[in-house]
């Protein structure tokens, strides 16, 4: 009878862990993520919340400063409309640049973002520059373009 009720007890004490780490995991990873479309009308409804927010980096508004790691920028609609504040400290993300598609993850406060992560995305496929195109350029993995009718 003792070795049933410690079984018990223990398997109770397994099961609350593993529930507890569980509910954290998913405390600590579920943020809300908008698009800027979703974002832009509802702003004021989000002040002091955490969430994820996807648009375009604004052309001509980036500042970095290499020094300290700390960069400004505007995040908005493609078209360059409707745009928020965001800054940032950190490691300055390889494909970031202006009118680069990113995510935003971080506390939407006061009319800001203060970034915790900045994620950018990369391009879906190859696209050859419109010179190269033109001009007959290499092929992807920079071979000569054979020339038009040539037998394989």
């Amino acid at each position: 009878m003792l070795d049933k009720r410690r079984f018990v007890v223990g398997a109770l004490l397994i099961a609350a862990a593993v529930s507890y780490l569980v509910w954290a995991g998913i405390r600590s990873t579920s943020t809300y993520y908008y698009e800027m479309d979703e974002f832009v009308p509802r702003r004021a409804q989000h002040d002091g919340e955490d969430l994820r927010v996807k648009g375009w980096v604004r052309a001509g508004s980036v500042r970095w400063d290499a020094r300290t790691g700390a960069l400004a920028f505007e995040l908005a609609r493609r078209d360059g409309s409707d745009a928020v504040p965001v800054g940032y400290t950190g490691i300055l993300p390889d494909m970031f640049a202006e009118g680069r598609e990113v995510v935003v993850e971080g506390r939407w406060a006061q009319g800001a973002f203060t970034a915790r992560q900045i994620m950018t995305s990369c391009p879906s496929k190859y696209e050859p520059a419109i010179g190269d195109a033109a001009a007959g350029g290499a092929a992807p993995g920079g071979a000569p373009t054979p020339p038009a009718g040539a037998g394989a």
